[in-house]
């Protein structure tokens, strides 16, 4: 076994470490901060190394206690998972320091940094696990502590939302319990480069697309697809805005990651109904969650149902089911949480700096907060995939791929939420940045809160000015989980 597959556990094991940490030395908030940002530091420095590692082809395997696979704990990284963990820790980077300016003692004290480092905890596990049970786990832990960073400050309103938010997540996760168990019940595991053994070689590939249907619900409720989505824009809302550049940067995409592992490795017996499955839920997800955004006038609440009507775009790419298509989805993931996080923290800075995000009460920004206004205007032409930004190459990517498979109608549905995606960021740009600034305004200092937003939009053009090299990365990722036995064999030795 390698150095690399034993440090495979860091990502997980750090971020437990550090709450443990926090927890133990209650009260001290700057040594908090201290942790925290260096814990997720040193995330970030192992998932580049990891991703430099990776990228060649290598998959390392980390077995617990040295247990033979498929018994044990199993974690594995690949392109796309080393990728997924890259670009978590640049996000939670970038919003810690955010945190750092913006987040009121009463949290701090509370355990904000610990519960966002446990966060961390379950996405990163949720990267990284071999094994599908263990990924409920990572899965409730990440959960958990979304519960509780969601209703800390204890207003009417996060405590509504966190409710919500709980039940429905909680629902999903016993729908997930169900699956699992039907799963081990038709093939003896629960590790999932085994798991796509037997399942090709079940009797039964009826049952098999009913318990693939199962998850689907499972993780589109997580990632908020339709018509699963109406529990996300208001639960996004209420937080304080470092929570919500968090959730909006990387909780969905943890649910549209696991959708890409299992019906990439798992659930491919009937690509025919599942996949064409997905293509339909895609074009609904990105129409609805448009329409939503469209007639927003709170900014949050605008950009959360964008989130929706990106997770689209994203399921778009595995529905057509092709080399080309999960290379640009998996591009177009990466560049979506850069941006996503960029808006959610810009949104952010207007509520700290103006007290509120309605749409009606702001205008003139621009003349007050220039570098506001400027940073919004990048990330939101970006978003709807204008160059030389990272959208666009995104976008244009998933679009050819569509194209080349004769899916003229999800190519023709993505266009079009395209042009109004472009429109409500100038829906935005126009009454929170443009006209005369109103004359309650403040001058503040706000450089030390626009730095991290500033840091992602600056990180979509570097993608979009080395598309070349994302691109041939994101397709080296789309060729190993077009084809599962790279993975089977990395994992199994089989």
């Amino acid at each position: 076994m390698t150095v690399m597959n034993n440090l495979l556990i860091l990502p997980v094991v750090l971020p437990l470490l550090g709450a443990i940490a926090i927890f133990l030395t209650r009260g001290r908030i700057q040594l908090h901060r201290a942790i925290a940002i260096v814990t997720v530091l040193t995330m970030l420095l192992f998932s580049i190394i990891l991703l430099g590692y990776v990228k060649e082809g290598a998959i390392p395997v980390f077995s617990a206690g040295d247990w033979e696979i498929p018994y044990g704990i199993v974690f594995a990284a690949d392109i796309f998972s080393a990728l997924m963990l890259t670009v978590a820790s640049i996000v939670a980077t970038a919003v810690l320091l955010f945190s750092f300016k913006t987040m009121d003692e009463a949290r701090e004290k509370y355990g904000y940094y610990a519960f966002f480092l446990l966060v961390m905890m379950g996405v990163n596990g949720s990267f990284l696990t071999g094994d599908i049970f263990n990924l409920y786990v990572f899965f409730e832990i990440m959960l958990i502590c979304s519960y509780i960073l969601l209703s800390l400050g204890s207003g009417k309103e996060q405590l509504r939302e966190s409710f919500k938010f709980m039940v429905i997540n909680m629902l999903s996760s016993t729908l997930f319990l169900v699956g699992v168990a039907f799963l081990y019940g038709v093939t003896g595991t629960l590790n999932l480069a085994d798991l796509a053994v037997k399942v090709q070689a079940a009797q039964g590939e009826g049952f098999i697309t009913v318990i693939a249907v199962l998850f689907l619900v499972v993780f589109g409720t997580k990632a908020a697809i339709f018509p699963l989505y109406f529990w996300l824009p208001d639960s996004y809302r209420v937080p304080h805005p470092a929570v919500s550049a968090l959730f909006g940067g990387l909780l969905t995409k943890v649910g549209v990651y696991v959708l890409y592992r299992i019906f990439t490795l798992v659930f491919i017996t009937d690509p025919g109904y599942t996949h064409t499955l997905l293509l339909v839920v895609a074009a609904a997800t990105m129409v609805l969650g448009i329409i939503g955004a469209v007639f927003q006038m709170d900014m949050r609440k605008l950009l959360s149902y964008h989130i929706i009507s990106q997770i689209g775009y994203m399921i778009m790419g595995l529905g057509i089911f092709t080399s080309s298509s999960l290379a640009a989805g998996v591009l177009f993931i990466i560049h979506n949480i850069l941006v996503k996080g960029a808006l959610f923290l810009v949104a952010g800075t207007v509520k700290h700096l103006t007290g509120t995000e309605n749409l009606k009460e702001l205008g003139g920004l621009l003349q007050v907060y220039p570098w506001l206004g400027i940073i919004f205007f990048f990330a939101g032409i970006s978003l709807a995939g204008a160059p030389p930004f990272s959208g666009f190459f995104a976008k244009y990517s998933l679009m050819l791929a569509g194209l080349e498979s004769g899916r003229y109608v999800i190519v023709a549905v993505s266009l079009g939420v395209s042009i109004l995606t472009l429109f409500s960021m100038m829906k935005i740009f126009q009454y929170a940045f443009w006209g005369a600034a109103q004359d309650w305004y403040e001058q503040k200092s706000y450089g030390h809160l626009v730095a991290p937003a500033a840091v992602l939009v600056v990180l979509s053009v570097a993608m979009g000015l080395g598309a070349q090299w994302m691109y041939e990365l994101s397709a080296a990722a789309g060729s190993q989980l077009l084809d599962p036995s790279i993975y089977i064999k990395a994992v199994l030795g089989a």
